[in-house]
C-alpha cells in the first residue's frame, strides 16, 4: 500500500512566503439525482409482515474533471428491496460533489476514488435513510463503507485483466 497522502501542499504566496493549501477542497456537494419507486404500493406492506425484506445495496463511484484541479465526483447508490419475488422498494441516488485537489498528479486518483467518496457517503446516506422513512419503510441504515479497501480490490483486478476495468464498489 502506499504512504499516507499529505493533507497539505505548498503554493506560492506574494513576496515569496509560502503557504500552505489543502490537499482537498469541497466547493460543493448535491443531489445530482434521486428516484424512488414502491411499484408493489399498498399490498407490499402487508408483505412485509409476512415475510422480512431482502435489500440489496450497490455502490458506485465516478469521477471526471471539470477544469484544471477541480473534479465532479459522483456517488451512486441502488437499494432493491424485495421480500419473496416482490419489490417492496427500488432506490436510487446519485450524489455528487465538487473537489479542488491540490496533490501530485499520482495521488490524484486515489484522492477521487477514497477521499472523496468517504466525504460524500454520510450525506447520501442521510438521504437514502430519510428517503426510505418518508416512503413509509424503515430508514435504511448503511453501514460504513470501506472506500480504501474497494479502491485496492479494483485496482488488483485491472492489474489481473491487465487493462482499466469499471469501478463498481460493492
Amino acid at each position: 500500500m502506499s504512504e499516507p497522502l499529505n493533507t497539505e501542499q505548498p503554493a506560492s504566496g506574494n513576496g515569496g512566503d509560502t503557504e500552505q493549501r489543502p490537499a482537498l477542497a469541497i466547493n460543493a456537494q448535491y443531489v445530482k439525482d434521486l428516484s424512488f419507486e414502491v411499484p408493489g404500493a399498498p399490498g407490499i406492506f402487508a408483505q412485509l409482515q409476512q415475510r422480512p425484506p431482502e435489500i440489496s445495496i450497490k455502490v458506485d463511484v465516478q469521477a471526471r474533471g471539470l477544469e484544471g484541479n477541480v473534479y465532479e465526483v459522483v456517488l451512486d447508490t441502488r437499494a432493491d428491496c424485495k421480500t419473496g419475488e416482490s419489490v417492496a422498494f427500488i432506490l436510487e441516488l446519485s450524489y455528487a460533489g465538487v473537489f479542488t485537489l491540490n496533490v501530485a498528479p499520482e495521488d490524484v486518483r486515489q484522492m477521487l476514488l477514497i477521499e472523496c467518496p468517504r466525504m460524500l457517503f454520510p450525506f447520501a446516506r442521510q438521504i437514502l435513510a430519510s428517503t426510505t422513512l418518508s416512503g413509509g419503510f424503515l430508514p435504511l441504515m448503511l453501514g460504513p463503507v470501506d472506500f480504501a479497501a474497494l479502491y485496492n480490490r479494483h485496482a488488483q483486478s485491472e492489474d489481473d485483466a491487465g487493462s482499466p476495468q469499471p469501478i463498481l464498489l460493492a
